[in-house]
């Protein structure tokens, strides 16, 4: 119910009520006929009950905000539980509670995600896509009857024989499995060809190939499209594609290929780091491509004989694959809620040979790869006929990257913690109510990441002095994490901060700083100690004393623009007093 109170203050504070529904949550206003009223809420309960369940709000108008908004309804929630249960086919329970917001009594409608397809007793059946009910085709009704009913299509016979096998297909898995790093692995590639199709388990009960085995290892798979895979290469995102390449199967080569034409048409950009090791930064991440491509093979639906279509600009790269999301995944939950394999046998035997990753890694791995190189996280969309993954092909921001790239690794392989910091690099403070929807979790468990992320022995985060009593309190950046990150933080202030006061009371201490002493006061690399010190210098803050021009050692005085006045702990020398609670205050 978190959810749903979390919109109605929405709404109450001024949101369209229409703008807080999504694939969980719908606004209903009763219509004024109890028959007609009984009707429309049974095709929302519907939905909801064949996509990943949700809540329906009954007396909110929403086209409208506030207390406008909040219109109520009379009807007894027993008996439009009755109602709910008569009108649908199977018979669908619901459970509805009274609920007064805003002076108004409401109902709340929880539907359960289903456990068969559910239709109206006149025989329409809707689903939930994004934030619409939308109706469902004979091929929605069969593909979601197959995923709750736990039938594979890949384990069906495909009429093919073992003898069908592409001998190029079969050698190459043996070299996959052969240079895997598990021992089993390795044992399964020095066997027969029939005893490694029977590891695969892409023999059906009567001795043919399935669906998963011809898809994999057959040329001219007949339960595919005739081109398993187009590639598109384009020297600008609207230009004319320079390189256009059909890929039929085996899938298991059509894999490798399509990740080569990627890759020979990659850049690279090094990045070096303080302890001199250098890092290479693709233009798309190998490793993220590599699990959108596998998740395109194993969960696009083979039975709409479309093509994998792969666009690859500097721009953007796109990865589209045929049909929708997997039932109860949707783009909000894709994270978190683990994968589900649309075709079970062929997704074993992809994982099987290490095309793709473990359930419930690959995503989180694209997201992680593309934020680790410096860039935004890719971009998921779907509808009823198909999903795309794009990746935006901008040059990498390398502070961010450099940064990141010195973080102990349980940070640097931690999704949310990458998600946040990246949030963070472009508002100055998040609470986890702000947080929860991009790191798809709910803000109690996005309030321990918080949390997490500002204690020992991580501490890159503080909560702000004027929230920190709170449930939930605003979090920022400490400042050292801010003079590493520099210019990649696009709120970055030119007022005093905790950095500029530690280094002033240096100088009126010692009279002089130079980079050594920046590096071991906030324990930076050498890179971020010269942004700060250009920073200063830049602001008139400090001048350069010494004659040396280049080098660490170059010596720094008081500038133009240096305090005359002992500055203490916890002011600032703004021009300006704060303005909120989520200014700075030391």
């Amino acid at each position: 119910m978190d959810l749903v109170l979390q919109a109605l203050k929405a709404v109450q504070s001024g949101t369209i009520a229409r703008k807080c529904e999504n694939e969980r949550l719908d606004f209903k206003e009763a219509k004024p006929d109890f028959k007609e009223a009984c009707s429309d809420l049974t095709e929302a309960a519907v939905c909801f009950a064949n996509a990943s369940g949700g809540f329906i709000i009954v007396g909110v108008v929403d086209s409208k905000a506030g207390q406008d908004a909040f219109v109520g309804c009379a009807i007894d929630p027993v008996v439009l539980r009755g109602r709910i249960h008569q009108l649908t086919s199977p018979n669908l329970l619901v459970e509805i509670s009274s609920v007064d917001f805003a002076g108004a009594r409401l109902l709340v409608i929880s539907v359960p995600a289903g456990l068969d397809v559910y239709s109206t007793t006149k025989g329409y059946a809707y689903h939930r896509i994004n934030d619409q009910c939308v109706p469902m085709r004979p091929l929605d009704i069969s593909r979601l009857t197959e995923e709750r009913r736990g039938i594979d299509w890949s384990s069906t016979p495909s009429g093919r024989t073992t003898e069908d096998v592409d001998p190029f297909a079969i050698r190459y898995c043996r070299r996959l499995l052969q240079y895997s790093s598990d021992a089993a692995r390795q044992s399964y590639g020095r066997l027969s060809d029939l005893d490694l199709l029977r590891v695969l388990k892409v023999i059906a009960d009567d001795g043919s190939l399935n669906r998963a085995g011809e898809i994999l290892l057959c040329e001219s798979a007949s339960s595919t499209a005739h081109d398993l895979v187009v590639y598109q290469h384009r020297r600008t995102q609207a230009g004319e594609a320079d390189a256009i390449i059909r890929l039929q199967s085996p899938a298991v080569l059509a894999f490798e290929e399509v990740l080569q034409s990627i890759g020979s048409r990659q850049g690279i950009t090094p990045v070096t780091l303080a302890d001199g090791q250098q890092i290479q930064i693709e233009d798309y991440p190998s490793a993220a491509i590599r699990e959108a491509i596998a998740n395109a093979f194993i969960h696009g639906d083979w039975r709409l004989r479309s093509s994998i279509n792969v666009d690859h600009s500097a721009e953007y790269l796109r990865i589209t694959s045929p049909g929708p999301l997997v039932n109860g995944i949707t783009v909000n939950n894709i994270l978190t809620i683990g994968s589900r394999a649309r075709y079970p046998t062929l997704a074993a035997a992809f994982r099987l040979l290490g095309l793709a990753e473990e359930v419930g890694q690959g995503v989180d791995r694209m997201f992680r790869e593309m934020i680790k190189s410096g860039r935004d996280a890719p971009i998921i969309t779907e509808d009823q006929d198909q999903v795309t993954v794009a990746f935006r092909g901008q040059p990498p921001n390398t502070k961010i990257a450099r940064f990141l790239a010195t973080l102990p690794i349980e940070e640097r392989e931690d999704t949310d913690a990458l998600l946040i910091i990246r949030a963070l690099c472009r508002k100055r403070t998040i609470d986890a109510n702000e947080i929860a929807p991009i790191i798809q979790r709910s803000a109690e468990e996005a309030q321990a990441s918080l949390l997490r992320l500002s204690t020992s022995p991580v501490n890159m985060l503080e909560p702000t002095r004027g929230t920190m009593r709170r449930t939930f309190p605003s979090y920022r950046l400490r400042g050292e994490v801010v003079s590493r990150l520099g210019s990649a933080v696009s709120y970055h202030s030119r007022a005093i901060d905790e950095i500029d006061r530690k280094v002033i009371e240096h100088v009126q201490d010692y009279g002089e700083v130079n980079s050594r002493t920046i590096q071991r006061l906030f324990d930076l690399d050498v890179y971020a100690a010269r942004d700060i010190l250009r920073d200063l210098v830049g602001r008139e803050i400090i001048t350069r004393t010494s004659e040396q021009k280049r080098g660490t050692a170059v010596r720094y005085g008081p500038g133009p623009a240096f305090p005359t006045k002992k500055i203490r702990a916890k002011t600032t020398l703004k021009a300006k007093p704060p303005t909120g609670e989520e200014e700075t205050l030391f």
